[in-house]
């Protein structure tokens, strides 16, 4: 659907996630990969989308002077926040199961924002999930982390894996912010761009 409406744009999508790269495949939507470095440190003082709204932006400045005019960047981030804190991407299995602990019968929130970006603007979209978790046993936690390794995701877990077949309850919102990405308003984003 989306094929003539993008045929003299070109998409570049700045994400090395596996899991964004394919739902633009399932969309339809070809894309271009560009990964570049960025720093993702944020001012304390943001809270929930305010982070991942201006890690979204952030990343988009290493392409912005560059962009020509028939080109839309599209940059992410997610992030999970239990209240009020924001977990990262754990750095080992220590953080995972800390994350993992401490959302064990908690509801929490997945945020995720995208930024698009031409050469004339910015615009800036999110969306938030809210997710319930089971109470998990030390075993649970332990064996996803072992056979799964979530290192490079947000909260320390994915809902698609086996943690989130037999551990969450309830889910208010899109599944697939979840996994990455609203799909549901970026589909909606691009046509109006």
């Amino acid at each position: 659907m989306l094929k003539d409406f993008l045929k003299d744009r070109e998409i570049i999508l700045a994400s090395g996630s596996p899991r964004r790269q394919a739902f633009f495949k399932e969309l339809e939507i070809p894309v271009t990969i560009d990964v570049r470095p960025v720093k993702e440190v944020y001012p304390d003082s943001l809270k929930n989308e305010e982070i991942t709204d201006f890690l979204a932006e952030l990343k988009a400045e290493a392409f912005q002077k560059e962009l020509k005019p028939h080109q839309i960047l599209i940059t992410g981030d997610t992030i999970v926040c239990l209240e009020e804190k924001a977990l990262g991407k754990p750095k080992n299995a220590e953080e995972a199961i800390e994350m993992l602990e401490s959302l064990s019968g908690k509801t929490h929130q997945v945020i995720s924002s995208v930024c698009f970006t031409t050469s004339k603007k910015q615009e800036t979209i999110n969306a938030k999930t809210t997710v319930t978790f089971k109470e998990l046993t030390s075993g649970e936690i332990n064996y996803y982390i072992e056979n799964y390794k979530p290192f490079d995701k947000a909260g320390g877990y994915a809902i698609q894996e086996w943690i989130g077949l037999i551990g969450i309850t309830h889910i208010e919102g899109s599944y697939f912010n979840v996994v990455g990405l609203p799909t549901h308003i970026v589909y909606r984003t691009i046509l109006n761009l």
